[in-house]
């Protein structure tokens, strides 16, 4: 059976003056799938996002969204995805059934506040600020607020970024319960074993072009199979090895 395109990228380009952040990258995400973006800092992740998500402008190059035009229909894109806001988006002093309640009330919609904290584990929190809750229960109810305005595809940068291994873990297994609800994720993360998991495909962007696109499992095959062998090491690569591999060793700093 055919996969359904749910997004279509084509030939996109966006410069800032005489730099070009994003150099023509095309690519498709399907239906209900988790699809990976990654790269090192710099390399247009965000920016390709930022496009998709109607949040900033592109120089060229066509983006279509659920049979919706970019450029002709950007206001019924935004109705039919969520964004991850960052932690700092919300106000510290209102409790989580208040912030639900404010959400609801932007979106227009009526979610019932304890049901959606029961889903994230955070209904005894229900009374709780915001500014009260650690790093891993502010991130699982950012990435729930998200859900709010029953999105089709949810855009999440960098979810985990911060988290100790079980907040990250726990996480995770939030991203894959919402995939089976039927939802298509879009994920930017700079951890490997996070792409590894929870991603069926991935994009590897590097310098604004997209050098390499398949599923992991393939992709570590594939180097595998170039002869690539890991040093003391009992399995011969992983997809931090592709990546690294693929854009170079030298650290680059924010």
């Amino acid at each position: 059976m055919e996969r359904k395109k749910i997004i279509s990228v084509r030939d996109l380009v966006k410069n800032y003056g005489n730099f070009e952040a994003v150099k023509g990258i095309s690519f498709e995400v399907y239906e209900n799938e988790i699809f990976g973006l990654l790269g090192p800092n710099g390399a247009g992740k965000s920016t390709t996002l930022e496009i998709i998500e109607t949040l900033r402008e592109k120089t060229s190059g066509e983006v279509v969204v659920k049979g919706f035009n970019l450029d002709k229909e950007p206001d019924e894109i935004k109705k039919i995805i969520g964004v991850q806001l960052q932690t700092s988006g919300y106000y510290p002093g209102l409790n989580l059934i208040e912030l639900i309640d404010l959400f609801c009330g932007l979106y227009n919609r009526k979610v019932n506040p304890i049901e959606l904290l029961e889903m994230i584990n955070l209904e005894d929190k229900a009374k709780s600020q915001f500014k009260q809750l650690s790093g891993g229960q502010k991130q699982r109810f950012s990435v729930a607020t998200t859900l709010i305005n029953d999105p089709k595809i949810i855009f999440l940068d960098e979810p985990t970024t911060g988290l100790d291994p079980q907040a990250r873990r726990s996480l995770w297994e939030l991203i894959k319960t919402i995939r089976d609800r039927g939802t298509t994720i879009i994920i930017t993360t700079h951890y490997m074993d996070e792409a590894e998991y929870l991603c069926d495909r991935v994009a590897v962007i590097d310098s604004g072009k997209i050098i390499a696109l398949n599923s992991p499992d393939q992709m570590i095959d594939d180097l595998v199979a170039s002869g690539f062998e890991r040093p003391k090491e009992v399995k011969k690569a992983n997809l931090e090895d592709v990546f690294i591999h693929l854009t170079g060793h030298s650290l680059r700093e924010e």
